[in-house]
């Protein structure tokens, strides 16, 4: 079964997507560093995407799917994509 996104918002360290059978799905950041060191204002710019299967960030350029989440997948940045990410953004590894 796939689900489409209707909503999305984050707090408190957590992503938190409700999807179309009512549900609402509650995942922290930390699966995907790019959010958890990206600013407040790059995590509230996101676009449902995939005909509403995926969410993306532009900035930090990531990708979630809904059936990732549901699945408990973490993010498929590598470690030297992410250190390259973090340098460009004038940060140290996390």
């Amino acid at each position: 079964m796939r689900l489409k996104v209707l909503d999305l918002r984050i707090a408190d360290e957590r992503l938190v997507v409700d999807v179309e059978d009512g549900r609402t799905l509650v995942v922290p950041l930390s699966g995907s560093p790019c959010l958890v060191h990206g600013s407040p204002k790059e995590r509230r710019r996101f676009e449902i995407a995939g005909a509403g299967y995926g969410i993306h960030w532009p900035d930090p350029d990531e990708d979630v799917s809904v059936e990732g989440l549901l699945l408990g997948k973490p993010s498929a940045e590598s470690p030297a994509s992410l250190a390259r990410w973090l340098a460009s953004r004038g940060r140290k590894r996390a």
